[in-house]
């Protein structure tokens, strides 16, 4: 131990203090020393930085889930296959498994991250496999494996002999990465299932719990449906109530196959429908897979589904002969079904042309611009037609012509409804005017203002009438669209003569004042309008006028019509109070070309009042439980009826079709007193406004809601578009309509439309142009709503049916009562 020490001792040198030279001589070694030790680190602190960089974060496993099917060659199907729970089910699938996992590994950006695979489901063909397969793979990898999965050439089969099970022989092994709403939702056991069409029967199925409890949160729910082999799948959902459509809401898919990969999606749903809304759909083949995705909020009623098998259809198509004749796309009106192509080869007499008229066409595929109909669509002499379209023509320049109709495997639509037609070619139209687009058209819409050709060619080089105004670029309008600040003719000549200079401000009552006096706090149009609507009139007390909203404390705001706009512009809230009204549960438009037909609980404030046995007699809006607001002109005696007896009368609410008043949505109600204002004029029909009583209230549904009342300041500006509803005649002279009919129409300029029915107006008028639908439109009867759409898409009332045309025929304005100028009356009676 000494001798080590000695060792130790001779090793180790005290410098003096004040030894200079010695310091001098060992400060540069310290530095080296220093600096190689702060390097190391440096490079020790680098490497440790890299490693966890790679093994936390580029090595960080991504979890891939991919959806896929295969086809297994060698191999029959079994009924048994159908039951995941069967012995038979779990072997093949054992084998199946096995395959795909050989499949996997033979390929080096697939193998090494795969996880797990689950074969989910068998179908016919000999037998067709689905599954799904989980990957982890490191975020770096992740494109290599896309790009893997998504190359059938990687997905090859390789033999391999030394396996001693027998070989599964499969192609056609495909892949796409699951939905995300999907892969991360927990699989409810409890909300899968499987149901099989039985020959001759529909097969009805439900949401759980539907319809008196609503469907459960963060759910995911398959419904397998099956058919027959050589058979297809007929789908109609015949209720559907879901969440509002947005980015993440609760929806529906329907996919064309037992797996839910997006190539084979048909539709996806969600918000609510009209029972009578097209939504049947129909599959390729003998399987189709409904799913339901759903978030944590929300209780809605859910849907109700039938489904039944139909034998798959040989041929599409087919050669058609003679001087005329209809075709449509497969099944039609139900959607077409998903990878159909059919060729229709028509042929007329020798001596004629031929034409085919599409007189519906709904061939749209979501987020496929019409100008490129890359995936369904319509081919005619290489021309390809897709999308939305109205009636269009189509004509050769002999007697043949071939259409084809083509669709992929995705999202498919209703299709369209054609006739072929034989015509002569040096009259095209025999009695009628040529569109230069080939439609014929009725010789009276020429010249009248009316777009009834496509091309604008029934009005062209035309001569003016005294009814229509000559715009600068030579069309002919209507007088009654002058000055209703909309641009008719195309280069706003009707609007010039009424509207101000560039740096002016219109008011509502056609007084022009300078931009800088609007929203300047003071009323200079004289009728609150250059203040009514500026962005900081929330809030703002004004001096009360007869155009400021009142609220109930008696304050006076400035801005217009605030009633029921979701916003809170009264402080004590009032003008958002009684709001339960103005809302359809129904809000999706229905695709009717040609007709004006209503959908039902398209318009449940509006009711039909009977006599009995005259049956339908005029139209009324309800407005509350017990009230309804109907035209004084019913109540008038008539050929010895006293029609203003209340015992006469029964009101049919929820009412669509007039045949079918005993329906389980349609509420009946006595009458218990009819009240006509008191200055109402059956010769002049000033003051054209009745309100009516029920014996007992009505129950708000889905199909009977109220309509609001806009109070008396409320502004319905003209050129806006309103719409009427009615059971009124179709035709001139005809009986009623037994569906409800509707027209969109047009708020018309006062002046111009008191010079064209010659000074009959008064102010307690209005006065509205049909705007769509042209010779289908709806005459509305007598005491029917006319109803403004606001900006927040609440309904409101903004007149009656009273006299004219009802909803007017074409160049002929109706006259309505105006509900503003009639509110206070309204409030006196019913408290309303």
């Amino acid at each position: 131990m000494d001798k080590d020490m000695n060792n130790l001792e001779e090793g180790v040198e005290f410098l003096p203090a004040m030894n200079s030279k010695k310091m001098e001589k060992r400060g540069p070694k310290r530095r080296v020393v220093v600096t190689v030790v702060v390097i190391v680190f440096l490079l020790i602190s680098l490497v440790t930085g890299l490693l966890v960089w790679h093994f936390k974060y580029r090595n960080v496993p991504v979890r891939k889930v991919f959806n896929g099917h295969l086809r297994v060659l060698n191999w029959d199907f079994l009924d048994a296959y159908e039951n995941s729970s069967s012995p038979d089910f779990i072997m093949l699938a054992k084998k199946v498994k096995s395959t795909v996992e050989e499949i996997y590994r033979n390929h080096a950006d697939i193998g090494p991250y795969h996880k797990e695979t689950v074969i989910t489901a068998f179908s016919e063909g000999s037998v067709i496999a689905y599954y799904w397969s989980e990957f982890h793979v490191p975020k770096y990898r992740e494109e290599s494996l896309d790009r893997a999965m998504a190359d059938k050439q990687s997905l090859v089969q390789r033999w391999n002999p030394r396996l001693r099970n027998p070989m599964l022989k499969v192609e056609s092994v495909v892949a796409f990465p699951v939905d995300p709403s999907i892969a991360y939702s927990a699989r409810d056991k409890s909300c899968v299932f499987a149901l099989h069409a039985k020959e001759g029967e529909i097969t009805t199925f439900t949401t759980p719990g539907f319809p008196n409890s609503p469907y459960p949160n963060n759910a995911l729910c398959y419904w397998a449906l099956r058919a027959d082999a050589n058979s297809i799948i007929s789908l109609t959902f015949k209720t559907l109530e879901l969440e509002q459509c947005t980015d993440d809401s609760d929806y529906i898919k329907v996919y064309n196959s037992l797996s839910p990969v997006e190539p084979h999606a048909l539709v996806r749903l969600c918000g609510n429908y009209a029972p009578s809304y097209n939504l049947t759909f129909l599959s390729s083949q003998n399987v189709m897979l409904v799913t339901l995705v759903t978030n944590k909020e929300g209780r809605f009623p859910g849907f109700k589904a039938e489904f039944f098998q139909l034998p798959k259809m040989k041929v599409c198509g087919g050669t058609l002969k003679g001087e005329s004749g209809t075709f449509t796309t497969p099944y039609y009106p139900a959607h077409y079904p998903p990878a159909t192509d059919c060729v229709w080869n028509i042929e007329v007499p020798s001596k004629k042309n031929v034409k085919v008229r599409f007189n519906m066409f709904f061939v749209l595929e979501p987020g496929i611009p019409v100008s490129s109909c890359t995936k369904d669509y319509v081919q005619i002499n290489s021309t390809k037609y897709c999308g939305e379209r109205s009636q269009f023509v189509v004509a050769s320049t002999n007697n043949k012509i071939e259409v084809r109709f083509h669709s992929d495997q995705s999202y498919t639509d209703t299709g369209f409804s054609a006739e072929y037609l034989s015509y002569d070619s040096s009259d095209p139209c025999p009695g009628k005017f040529t569109c230069n687009t080939g439609r014929c058209i009725d010789r009276s819409m020429r010249c009248d203002g009316w777009l009834d050709c496509v091309d604008g060619s029934d009005e062209r080089s035309c001569t003016c009438t005294d009814q229509q105004f000559r715009c600068q670029n030579g069309w002919c309008k209507p007088k009654f669209w002058v000055c209703d600040n909309v641009n008719d003719c195309g280069d706003n000549s009707d609007e010039l003569q009424c509207s101000c200079a560039a740096d002016s401000f219109k008011c509502n009552n056609g007084k022009c004042i300078p931009d800088t006096r609007k929203c300047d706090g003071k009323d200079d149009c004289g009728d609150g309008s250059d203040e009514g609507s500026c962005s900081n009139a929330v809030h703002t007390a004004v001096p009360c006028k007869e155009y400021t909203y009142k609220c109930r404390s008696g304050r006076c705001i400035s801005k217009q019509n605030p009633e029921c706009d979701g916003e809170r512009d009264c402080e004590d809230n009032s003008d958002e109070e009684n709001c339960n009204c103005g809302i359809r549960s129904y809000v999706r438009k229905s695709r009717i070309v040609g007709g004006q037909n209503s959908d039902v609980g398209e318009w449940p404030w509006q009711v039909s009042l009977h006599v009995k046995g005259q049956g339908h007699i005029c139209g009324a809006s309800l407005v509350s439980e017990s009230w309804l607001v109907s035209a004084a002109h019913c109540f008038l005696q008539l050929q010895g009826i006293r029609y203003s007896d209340p015992s006469l009368w029964t009101a049919y609410l929820g009412l669509t079709n007039q045949g079918n008043r005993n329906g389980a949505n349609v509420q009946t109600r006595k009458i218990k007193r009819i009240i006509s204002h008191p200055f109402f004029n059956d010769y002049t029909y000033d003051y054209d406004i009745a309100v009516v009583e029920l014996q007992s209230p009505v129950t708000f549904s889905s199909v009977v809601q109220p309509i609001c009342l806009p109070d008396a300041t409320h502004n319905f500006p003209v050129g806006k578009d309103l719409w009427v509803t009615g059971w009124g005649a179709t035709v001139e002279g005809g009986s009623g309509a037994s569906i409800l009919q509707k027209a969109e129409i047009r708020l018309i300029n006062q002046t111009v439309c008191n010079e064209l029915l010659t000074d009959q107006l008064t102010p307690r008028m209005m006065c509205v142009g049909i705007l769509t639908g042209g010779v289908d439109a709806c005459q509305g009867d007598s005491g029917g709503p006319l109803v403004s759409v606001e900006p927040s898409n609440r309904m409101f009332l903004a007149g009656v049916v009273s006299w004219g045309d009802g909803c007017a025929q074409r160049n002929k304005p109706g006259v309505y009562s105006r509900l503003t100028s009639l509110r206070g009356w309204i409030k006196e009676q019913t408290g309303l």
